[in-house]
């Protein structure tokens, strides 16, 4: 989503989100996400006014001071940014690739399956399965931080049996220009 973005070329306007749909946002992040509201008031102050910023390709950056807290593309999901992930860990269910295909979503590839079952990688046990379309956190075998932010694209218990094809769809990842950006 990220690879080549330019901050001069690729956004078309800033805009103040109204209170209304402010509380609509917050709502929707509560129940995506999973976390506790004291954890999102810590994210996003109430006080604090969100800003939208319209992206090429139908992409919504959300920041609250400048800086990006978590995006969106059509009326998908919202994801948060890789920064935002790195503070608060926890805000997304977690995968872990093997150390062989770091190199690879490090560059922005999509996630194969073999990646995350294999000895290195992790899915979710049984009773904690994640269905398709599940924004995670895609962590990486030997390292503390997420390199990566994707969304299942079939369920954990899918990628365990058939243990090929596209198991994680990247949306952003450690090094592209959406991690560049410090402010908007």
């Amino acid at each position: 989503m990220f690879k080549k973005f330019t901050p001069g070329s690729d956004i078309s306007g800033h805009t103040p989100v109204k209170s209304s749909v402010q509380r609509s946002i917050r709502n929707s992040i509560l129940s995506q996400w999973k976390i506790e509201p004291e954890t999102l008031e810590a994210i996003w102050p109430k006080k604090e006014g969100l800003v939208l910023v319209k992206c090429r390709d139908h992409i919504s950056v959300y920041t609250v001071k400048q800086e990006p807290l978590f995006f969106q593309h059509f009326d998908e999901s919202f994801f948060p940014t890789l920064r935002l992930l790195h503070k608060y860990p926890h805000i997304l269910p977690a995968v872990k690739i093997d150390r062989g295909a770091i190199r690879f979503v490090l560059s922005g590839a999509q996630i194969m399956c073999p990646g995350l079952t294999s000895k290195g990688g992790e899915l979710p046990p049984t009773e904690a399965a994640l269905q398709a379309g599940t924004p995670v956190g895609i962590f990486a075998e030997g390292k503390e931080h997420a390199v990566a932010v994707g969304i299942t694209k079939m369920g954990t218990e899918d990628m365990k049996a058939t243990n090929k094809g596209v198991g994680v769809e990247t949306t952003t990842y450690l090094g592209d220009d959406l991690w560049a950006l410090k402010a908007l």
